[in-house]
């Protein structure tokens, strides 16, 4: 299996999670405010899908044709499912790297996406990667690529050599990978309680440790006990991605753009020193102590870069569109450095004006309310909006009228997982081309009204024919609730808000049914 697999673990499925930063429209977004030119995005790739939750919601949502592939068949031929339920054509397979990125049917492509990846696989399979995104991505085309850096991955190199190797020598391989790992954490707990001299070095090991016990298992599976697990450098990155000509656009993460929200007055005067970009974003992960990267990668970036009234234009150009009730919006930012209180008579009439969930371009919002400081100040504000996902990218009508059919129908398809699992939490919504966060009980009551149940006595009824007996247990305020008139009047309470606050929001947003 080790030779199948490149060494990656196997025996275990991934979890079935959404990343927004693979999504071309959000890709948009954030090039615009570097200053980089966005392609038109007609074929994409994402390499490893994993579930495929993510490509599939893009590919529903949207007019861009996705390929993929992952070498786990389990994953693929659920990733497979749901695009054959969606009818997106998105064409996800089972193929490893090696014969994907062999294969002479592929187009070339606009956008290829990465997640986690690049840190997991064996430098064969990254030599495969890089090749084929050098033959395969157009000039000016986009590369996502997410993957665990120094510094902040590098007292973890150890740790997680001692993980894996405890789970491959000291426990029985008939004994499944979840108790293998459990046994592993146990033995790094007991290590840890000697405290080692490593420990004393790195004294936030103790911290990460033990928040390892807490995380899903195929999760910990897939990002440490596979046979290669390699942090690296930005400005090693940066060199082998220039051998593809590929260079370093942005911070695919919104805020992370933003120094303001994540350095001192300090840390920026220094970084502002710094001409070169390389060199930058390296000390900046010194800063940080960064230990993971979402970043952007432009083919012959330099010819990408936008002029002054370029820039203007494409920022002007974004739309967006407000995915939150403008009541549960919190004028707060928290980054892993700072909590930030975000200035109350710049935001709200910015946020007043967008609480009917209508897209908007920056152009129209820029002349509906205008912000002190110009385009670039509103600009920002948007875009921070954007980071803490108060506000998405939204797409063209155009676009939004051609996606609702494949949104729907995908929608579909995993409201009738959620009868049976709670391992799905996002819908696609056409709107904005990407996933919203749904959790399970919100699913159901959608796929009541999408089978004309109304009103929230009616949906909740409908819920607790499903749930009731079910080994999940509803829970308020983060405890279970334990009898069933508990549960009915949890789901009752849920859906009076669901009614009140979000159908409406969720209908503007192409989620919900309207009649």
């Amino acid at each position: 299996m080790t030779q199948w697999t490149g060494g990656y673990v196997d025996g275990i499925d991934y979890t079935h999670g959404y990343y927004r930063e693979l999504g071309p429209l959000h890709a948009a977004m954030a090039l615009a405010h570097a200053g980089v030119r966005m392609p038109t995005v007609g074929h994409a790739c994402e390499l490893g899908f994993g579930q495929g939750l993510s490509t599939n919601i893009h590919a529903a949502a949207s007019n861009v044709a996705w390929y993929g592939t992952d070498f786990n068949p389990s994953q693929a031929r659920f990733a497979a499912h749901l695009a054959q339920a969606a009818d997106s054509g998105a064409q996800l397979v089972d193929q490893s790297f090696a014969d994907y990125c062999a294969r002479p049917d592929l187009p070339d492509f606009d956008f290829i996406a990465l997640h986690g990846i690049w840190s997991w696989v064996s430098p064969d399979n990254r030599a495969l990667l890089l090749d084929f995104v050098q033959r395969k991505l157009k000039p000016g085309g986009v590369l996502y690529l997410s993957y665990n850096c120094h510094p902040g991955g590098a007292p973890m190199v150890p740790v997680r050599e001692l993980l894996s190797g405890y789970a491959a020598r000291m426990t029985a391989p008939g004994a499944g990978i979840d108790r293998r790992i459990d046994a592993a954490l146990a033995f790094a707990g007991k290590l840890l309680a000697t405290r080692p001299a490593y420990l004393e070095a790195h004294p936030q090991l103790a911290e990460r440790v033990a928040a390892l016990q807490q995380q899903d298992r195929r999760y910990l599976a897939h990002e440490y006990f596979n046979q290669d697990w390699q942090p690296v450098s930005f400005a090693e990155q940066a060199a082998t991605l220039g051998a593809a000509g590929l260079e370093f656009a942005c911070d695919a993460h919104h805020l992370d753009q933003i120094g303001l929200l994540n350095l001192s007055a300090a840390q920026r005067a220094l970084l502002a020193q710094l001409p070169d970009p390389v060199l930058c974003q390296g000390v900046r992960d010194l800063m940080m102590n960064q230990n993971f990267r979402r970043d952007y990668w432009v083919k012959s970036a330099d010819r990408q870069r936008l002029a002054p009234a370029e820039h203007d234009a494409a920022l002007r150009g974004q739309r967006v569109v407000m995915v939150m009730p403008r009541a549960d919006v919190e004028l707060r930012v928290r980054t892993s450095t700072f909590d930030i209180a975000l200035n109350q008579a710049a935001y709200t009439p910015l946020l007043d004006l967008l609480q009917d969930h209508q897209p908007r371009t920056v152009a129209e919002i820029e002349r509906a309310v205008p912000m002190r400081g110009g385009l670039r100040l509103l600009y920002e504000a948007i875009f921070i909006l954007c980071g803490t996902g108060v506000l998405a990218p939204a797409q063209a009508p155009v676009t939004v009228a051609a996606a609702r059919a494949g949104s729907r129908r995908l929608n579909l398809a995993l409201w009738a997982r959620a009868r049976d699992s709670d391992d799905i939490s996002y819908l696609a919504s056409p709107v904005i081309g990407g996933g919203l966060a749904m959790p399970r009980i919100l699913q159901l009551f959608l796929l009541a009204q999408s089978q004309g149940v109304r009103g929230a006595a009616a949906w909740s009824e409908f819920a607790w024919a499903i749930v009731a007996g079910q080994e999940m247990p509803l829970q308020r305020d983060g405890q279970p609730l334990t009898t069933a008139a508990d549960q009915l009047a949890e789901l009752r309470r849920k859906a009076e808000i669901f009614e009140s606050a979000y159908l409406a929001m969720y209908q503007l947003l192409g989620i919900a049914d309207t009649a």
